[in-house]
């Protein structure tokens, strides 16, 4: 098992340094740059030529990246273009908002998916396994956005069971003390402002829950169809054991492997940032810094930070999950 883990680490690094180069070298070429980006309609040639002097664009790309390296080891990102203020900062304030949106959204879905799909597996072929695989079709196939501004206007519109936008309502005290606001009312005792935050929670969980729960259930359901057909759950019904044994110890365990490295995947995906429900609920996590970046004066340095927090979350994500398999599945450890 130690011998797993080191060579997960050591792919970890390489894959992070790989990627690091060419974000680096990606966001150097494109239109317009780091300098006309800090310049913006001021950019003269002589400016141009004095700030790319002083940011160090003028030497080999090989040594700029080195110096970008040193400074990310220390976890130094620059500063942002837009705010001025350290990108460590600005992502340290957005990054709480989309992991407490993430993992509710992924509470949801695995709370709902696995049972789902075990059901519609037991009960192949009748109503319970042909509506719900209507419903993952729809939801997959149903575009965010659009399911977004769909629960807004039934829920917070029409019969107003939820609030429209943001985490919090404004003129509520809440004291930040690790930017999860549900949590943070509870350990400062604000009960008020953690029921108000996991009331403002739901409808943006329930909205990015939605497709990783139509992934889950189906391939719960299939992972679940596949084992049902093993041999040694026809012999443990043959040798009448009880059905909560067959149910835990034979099936699900056997079917989790798939299941649990989808699971590794859809969190990864929403942990690196949910655009568009943080847009459509205005969220204000790292889907909606993204875009802000993006639109609002293309800051690299902060898109730099994000595109490797977001490898790294993957990577870490990944390596749990091929961890886990050891405890899931005996077999992995003997291999």
């Amino acid at each position: 098992m130690l011998r797993v883990i080191v060579r997960r680490l050591l792919q970890l690094v390489v894959t992070l340094i790989a990627l690091s180069a060419l974000i680096f070298i990606w966001l150097r070429n494109l239109p317009g740059g780091p300098v006309e980006a800090l310049l913006g309609e001021r950019a003269t040639p002589e400016r141009r030529a004095l700030l790319t002097k002083a940011l160090g664009y003028d030497q080999p790309i090989l040594v700029q990246y080195g110096k970008f390296m040193q400074r990310v080891v220390t976890g130094d990102f620059g500063n942002s273009i837009r705010s001025g203020d350290p990108v460590t900062e600005v992502i340290s304030r957005a990054f709480p908002a989309t992991i407490e949106l993430a993992l509710a959204a992924m509470i949801i879905a695995v709370g709902l998916g696995v049972p789902l799909g075990y059901l519609a597996a037991r009960w192949r072929g009748r109503f319970l396994d042909n509506l719900t695989i209507a419903g993952t079709l729809l939801g997959i196939s149903i575009p965010i956005f659009f399911l977004g501004y769909l629960l807004k206007d039934v829920f917070t519109q029409n019969i107003h069971w939820f609030p429209p936008s943001g985490r919090l309502t404004t003129g509520l005290d809440n004291t930040n003390v690790t930017g999860f606001f549900v949590l943070d009312g509870l350990l400062t005792r604000e009960f008020d402002a953690s029921a108000d935050a996991l009331w403002h929670l739901i409808l943006p969980a329930i909205t990015l829950a939605t497709i990783p729960l139509a992934v889950i259930v189906r391939i719960t359901r299939a992972s679940v169809l596949d084992v049902l057909n093993e041999d040694y759950v026809r012999t443990a019904e043959a040798k009448g054991l009880r059905h909560r044994t067959i149910r835990g110890r034979h099936i699900l365990r056997n079917a989790l492997l798939p299941v649990v490295t989808t699971i590794g995947l859809q969190t990864g995906a929403l942990l690196s940032g949910a655009v568009l429900t943080e847009k459509v609920y205005n969220w204000g996590g790292i889907g909606t810094l993204i875009t802000d970046s993006i639109t609002g004066g293309r800051d690299y340095p902060v898109l730099q930070a994000i595109i490797l927090l977001a490898a790294l979350i993957f990577v870490v994500v990944n390596l749990l999950v091929d961890l886990s398999y050891a405890f899931i599945d005996p077999r992995v450890r003997v291999r």
